[in-house]
């Protein structure tokens, strides 16, 4: 077990940061092969505490932490912020000895690429883009839609209405990539199951990743429409979704995290069906232990169903009880990873 973490407040690049110290940096460096002040951690619109894209990032911060003692720094993002925010907050983890410096979100892509290129011997992640191209860079990515594919079929197998709905975040083509594999899996299990489909924002700084309002009102619209599951791939708006299905008592299925045993949640666990996972959070841990054992990844590093970097979080106990939807998604699953199912990015 780590040490008691040392926890401070500081402005860094326009955001608050938590620092955690390593509690055995001397063997570390004494091993040759880390000799970094820990993990830079840049979050994504939401920021830690959103109970879904970012937490899992954490996690695997968290995860690395614990077993390698590396410690670290985890940066929040502002409010309205620009690029050179960014490059500024990574620049400044950089200069500071963090490695690796981690920009959580395909919106850090235009700042990693810049930075890294300022500090060629620190390895730099960058999670939901594969454009950065670098020696010292690991773009970070999944196939995301597989994971909400499996969404799909759970939703239309627990349907009553078979009317079910999804909530996209920002009209973005990696949310597109959400929907279009949840509506592959919906109609997979019966095609003339209607869907809701809606986008809370247009661009990000809209607030459609942060917005919990947001996803509390479209959820009402899809609720009075008719749909009785939702699923939602919005980031910190995903908690309205969740709490106005619950409220409604029907169905929703969260994303990211497992989002069932999130603290923040659990007034409404009793209603998450169940959620389409994607390990963040052990593409986090894999990028600092590389780096700790001085094999650093580079390249593109994507995460699929066979590698279980995306998948279907079963920790409801009423989801288990329901075999069919349980089978059915079980059996999805083999599919796509035997390769009689392709799944759809749009």
């Amino acid at each position: 077990m780590v040490a008691v973490s040392v926890i401070a407040l500081a402005a860094v690049g326009c955001g608050e940061s938590s620092t955690k110290a390593g509690s055995d940096k001397a063997s570390a460096s004494e091993s040759g092969k880390y000799t970094g002040k820990g993990i830079g951690l840049a979050y994504d619109i939401g920021g830690r505490g959103d109970q879904s894209f970012n937490d899992a990032a954490y996690a695997g911060f968290e995860q690395a932490d614990k077993e390698f003692k590396m410690g670290g720094r985890d940066v929040q993002p502002s409010d309205g912020e620009s690029d050179a925010d960014k490059i500024q907050r990574l620049t400044e983890l950089a200069k500071a000895g963090y490695n690796p410096v981690i920009g959580v979100g395909y919106i850090y892509a235009p700042a990693v690429k810049e930075v890294a290129a300022k500090f060629p011997n620190v390895t730099f992640g960058v999670i939901d883009d594969e454009q950065v191209k670098a020696d010292n860079v690991a773009d970070m990515v999944f196939s995301e839609e597989q994971a909400s594919y499996l969404a799909g079929v759970a939703a239309a197998k627990a349907s009553k209405a078979k009317h079910v709905g999804f909530i996209g975040g920002v009209d973005i083509p990696l949310i597109h990539k959400f929907g279009a594999g949840f509506e592959q899996g919906v109609k997979s299990v019966d095609p003339s199951i209607k869907i809701e489909s809606q986008y809370l924002t247009e661009t990000p700084a809209e607030g459609g990743f942060s917005s919990p309002d947001k996803g509390k009102e479209a959820a009402s619209g899809q609720i009075e429409k008719g749909a009785d599951v939702i699923y939602h791939a919005a980031g910190l708006s995903g908690q309205g979704v969740i709490s106005e299905a619950a409220a409604n008592k029907i169905w929703a299925i969260g994303v990211d995290s497992d989002q069932y045993n999130q603290s923040a949640l659990k007034d409404y666990k009793d209603y998450i069906l169940g959620s389409a996972l994607k390990n963040v959070g052990g593409a986090v841990y894999e990028l600092a232990k590389s780096v700790y054992e001085g094999k650093p990844l580079t390249g593109v590093v994507r995460g699929d169903l066979k590698s279980g970097g995306v998948g279907f979080a079963d920790s409801n106990p009423k989801y288990k009880a329901m075999t069919d939807v349980v089978a059915a998604v079980d059996a999805a699953k083999q599919d796509i990873i035997d390769g009689k199912v392709t799944v759809k990015t749009s």
